[in-house]
């Protein structure tokens, strides 16, 4: 899972924009049907599309294979909404600093992860607050 999400990161951090004329058709129909009627804008990354977007008011992206099989969603969530465990380890880890932005990832086996912002880099955790990794933005 930790090698999953690392290379997501990785998709994430390195897109390129991209018209939605040059994305396929299996990739616009897997999102189309996961979000019907969304604007939306798109990015290549490494072989992948993301595709970032509003959906209730919410921003979220969404990384999407070529084949059309959707690998992860991210949406913001309010930093009072992630599990408590964070807040500690960011306490204990990063004194003096708060979390700045958060996100929850839905990973393609729908396994949970959050990320949080703390201070200029991206801190992952597991559904229940367990520190993963680190990842500078």
């Amino acid at each position: 899972m930790t090698l999953m999400l690392g290379f997501c990161l990785a998709i994430v951090t390195y897109g390129q924009k991209i018209n939605a004329s040059k994305v396929p058709a299996t990739v616009k129909a897997s999102f189309n049907s996961a979000y019907p009627g969304v604007m939306a804008k798109w990015e290549k990354e490494d072989g992948n599309y993301e595709v970032n977007f509003k959906k209730d008011g919410i921003a979220m992206s969404v990384v999407i294979q070529p084949n059309g099989s959707i690998i992860e969603t991210e949406s913001d969530t309010r930093i009072t909404d992630l599990p408590a465990a964070i807040a500690s380890y960011v306490g204990k880890h990063y004194p003096g600093k708060q979390i700045k932005e958060a996100s929850k990832i839905i990973n393609a086996d729908r396994s949970v992860n959050y990320e949080a912002r703390v201070n200029g880099k991206d801190l992952i955790f597991d559904a229940n607050g367990k520190f993963i990794k680190e990842a500078k933005d």
